[in-house]
């Protein structure tokens, strides 16, 4: 069974906004998939329906097998959410915020208890655990807000840009988490950001959405090339002969387009035969920002 599923899902908001168009894509259990696209381009919309909060105008989604439109509560016990901007109880402490959420969930006192402090020696809480939250950082709420999502023991989680307001560490401490919770728990984790290269550091596949379409899904290797036909092969040098077909670009810097990883061997031997210094040679492949740009350039053509 899919961890998620959307079948030609689209959602219109009532005065003729169509905020996300025929957008079909599946996601196995344990991935950790980048849902990416600008503010307004259709993520959080796409989470709601995801989470039983709005209903489709047209397609399908599924959680798990369940209809979050119909079965909200199936989906709800099996996920958690962390949105941009933590919302919990200021007047309540970080413990006692999280038994809370525990207890709603349905589990006992003592288990509420146990989790609640395991979370919060994990995200690096323990200190503040019995702190009111309205003297907590914006950093700190973020951390919990995860910690609270995770408080049931869900198989799906769904967050709308973790990191907001963290500082580097914390980031980096969030980030690891994630990625061990997808790799030794099976989590699936469905992340929502504009942040392309903080995407391509935590994320196995990935969906880049823009105005409500989904542009391309696939893993880094399959958008580069379904974009892209060529890499840009660089060589620092201490000379470059002539008619090799480098442009140089700056001192000692050569670069050129090839095809495939399989010509540099010979590029090499060519240069090094003619008399040429070569001191570096890195294959420079696109990242998922250039990627991200290539597909939304004016008519959307392939760069060659």
């Amino acid at each position: 069974m899919n961890a998620v599923e959307l079948h030609n899902l689209s959602k219109t908001y009532p005065g003729g906004k169509q905020a996300v168009r025929d957008v079909s894509l599946s996601l196995e259990p344990g991935e950790v998939f980048g849902f990416l696209g600008p503010n307004g381009a259709g993520k959080t919309t796409t989470v709601k329906l995801l989470n039983g909060m709005l209903t489709p105008t047209e397609g399908t989604c599924r959680v798990l097998g369940a209809d979050p439109a119909r079965e909200p509560e199936k989906v709800h016990a099996v996920s958690g959410v962390v949105t941009e901007h933590a919302r919990m109880y200021d007047n309540l402490t970080g413990m006692q915020n999280l038994i809370f959420y525990a207890e709603l969930f349905g589990l006992p006192a003592d288990e509420a208890a146990g989790r609640a402090e395991a979370l919060l020696r994990e995200m690096e809480l323990e200190e503040a655990k019995d702190r009111k939250l309205a003297a907590w950082s914006t950093g700190m709420r973020q951390r919990l807000s995860l910690a609270r999502a995770l408080i049931h023991g869900p198989k799906i989680l769904f967050l709308d840009e973790p990191t907001s307001g963290l500082d580097p560490e914390s980031a980096q401490n969030v980030n690891r988490m994630i990625r061990e919770m997808a790799r030794n728990s099976g989590i699936t984790v469905f992340l929502c950001t504009h942040q392309l290269r903080y995407a391509q550091e935590i994320c196995t596949r990935y969906g880049l959405i823009e105005e409500g379409q989904l542009l391309a899904s696939g893993t880094l290797d399959e958008l580069r090339a379904e974009t892209f036909s060529r890499i840009t092969l660089q060589i620092r040098a201490g000379s470059m002969p002539p008619g090799m077909g480098f442009r140089r670009t700056g001192a000692l810097e050569y670069e050129t387009s090839i095809r495939s990883e399989e010509e540099i061997p010979e590029i090499v031997r060519r240069i090094a035969a003619a008399g040429g210094d070569i001191y570096k040679v890195e294959a420079k492949q696109p990242d998922l920002e250039e990627i991200y740009f290539a597909l939304t350039a004016p008519g959307r053509e392939r760069l060659q």
